[in-house]
């Protein structure tokens, strides 16, 4: 069984240990929560480097919060409600069970098994959850962006802090 508060604190350590400047850790935090809410399971780790180091913010910032945010325990709610905001743009276009399956083979299949499962993927299906997975991607960044930002204020406050007093 999975113990949630062990798992919590040890996010918190590692976000609590990593350097850089607090909008640094923050841009590539909304980076990779904004990744990891998206319909895009094979390809987040490979997205939020690729975006990271261009805009030269902090990569491992992303990689975490994409962990925290899109693992085994959120997979399924969040392709439903990237499915369900893209069925209400694109109405009728593809239906839960048969992203349920998708969901379950990526699951289990490497990354090149699972680029092959999303290529068999219709048209409809691909722009039905996209469109539902951008539209989560940017309230989730944003939103991600200004909690970690006013977390990493704080934590940088505290290493002044500490410095001073040595």
């Amino acid at each position: 069984m999975i113990d949630l508060r062990r798992t919590s604190r040890y996010y918190y350590l590692r976000l609590k240990r990593l350097q850089g400047t607090p909008h640094s850790l923050a841009m590539g935090a909304a980076i990779g929560a904004a990744i990891g809410i998206t319909p895009t399971l094979p390809l987040h780790t490979i997205m939020i480097i690729c975006i990271t180091l261009i805009l030269r913010v902090n990569t491992i910032a992303g990689i975490i919060l994409a962990a925290i945010i899109s693992n085994p325990l959120t997979f399924l709610p969040q392709y439903w409600l990237a499915w369900r905001i893209g069925d209400w743009i694109f109405p009728d276009r593809l239906d839960w069970q048969r992203i349920r399956q998708v969901v379950e083979l990526l699951h289990q299949q490497s990354l090149v098994d699972g680029l092959h499962t999303i290529s068999r993927l219709s048209f409809d299906a691909i722009l039905v959850l996209m469109t539902g997975g951008v539209i989560l991607a940017v309230p989730t960044g944003l939103v991600t962006y200004f909690l970690t930002l006013g977390f990493f204020r704080k934590i940088q406050k505290k290493r002044q802090q500490k410095h001073l007093l040595n």
